[in-house]
């Protein structure tokens, strides 16, 4: 069992790396966020499709239960959406730092879904991660819209989290992310039809180097991280997945340093903040683990 429970959290870590690439590709490919979202999740449905085909999992579903995984789609679509909107707007560095307020909101939103108490130390660490993300974020304010973006975009991030997990109650990984990317993909398709540019030509102009990174985005960082992602969290909580995720600034930014060298070098506060998030992740996992030896 113990080296169950290692191999799930080195498997969460790997995941959090290719969130972390995720930023790389959004950085990389050149169409609007709306629209690399609508691919993303396209190309994502068919690929899980296919899979459900080959390995005949059972994808039957009740009307209720299609419901709340379509809402859970449009809140994936949500965050995605205004994740890439927010490294649009500013740089992934930013993106991926907001990205650590989902711990904050996730203490908040795991107790309503799951009807538990609030746990005291939750809040607090979620606290100490939004203090370094104000940390990271002292010198780099110029950058108001992508910060916003970013915090809406975590605050989506950890309410999808939560739900996946309340929905592996009932449900396998495979039928979660089959039914909330369709879902996604037609709530996106219905908004571009009000959106400012909607189906114009832009929308089917794609660069070949843009059709390379959204099937890498498609496949590798979302087909497979999100059904593994989902499947993690029958053996790690919801909350501990959202907060070991707070390290995907740390990764997706060291990238971004070795790729992108000038537009995504970060102050000193960047490591200052990253430092104490990272101290967190670490406290967590060793709280977390003292209790289940208890028990």
């Amino acid at each position: 069992m113990p080296n169950d429970k290692i191999k799930n959290h080195l498997h969460l870590h790997f995941l959090v790396f290719i969130a972390g690439f995720t930023a790389i590709l959004g950085k990389l490919i050149t169409i609007e966020a709306v629209y690399l979202v609508w691919y993303r999740m396209l190309i994502a449905f068919v690929l899980i499709y296919f899979y459900v085909k080959i390995t005949k999992v059972d994808i039957s579903i009740t009307r209720r239960s299609l419901m709340k995984l379509s809402f859970a789609g449009m809140v994936i679509a949500l965050h995605w959406i205004t994740f890439f909107g927010a490294i649009d707007a500013s740089n992934a560095s930013i993106a991926l730092a907001m990205f650590s307020t989902g711990a904050f909101f996730a203490s908040f939103i795991e107790p309503i879904i799951y009807k538990r108490k609030l746990i005291w130390y939750e809040i607090l660490f979620g606290l100490i991660v939004v203090f370094g993300v104000y940390i990271i974020l002292e010198s780099e304010m110029r950058y108001l819209t992508g910060v916003i973006l970013g915090v809406i975009s975590a605050f989506f991030s950890s309410l999808f989290a939560v739900l996946n997990g309340k929905f592996l109650e009932e449900h396998s990984a495979t039928k979660i992310s089959l039914y909330e990317f369709i879902s996604g993909v037609l709530f996106i398709t219905i908004f571009l039809f009000f959106y400012k540019e909607g189906y114009s030509a832009k929308f089917f102009e794609l660069k070949m180097t843009d059709v390379l990174y959204l099937l890498i985005l498609a496949s590798v960082c979302t087909a497979y991280a999100f059904i593994a992602s989902t499947h993690i969290m029958k053996y790690i909580s919801p909350y501990t997945v959202v907060l070991t995720y707070n390290l995907e600034p740390i990764y997706g930014v060291v990238l971004a340093l070795i790729l992108f060298p000038d537009s995504e070098q970060m102050s000193s506060n960047f490591y200052y903040g990253a430092a104490i998030i990272l101290m967190i992740v670490i406290l967590n996992g060793v709280l977390k683990n003292m209790k289940s030896i208890k028990k």
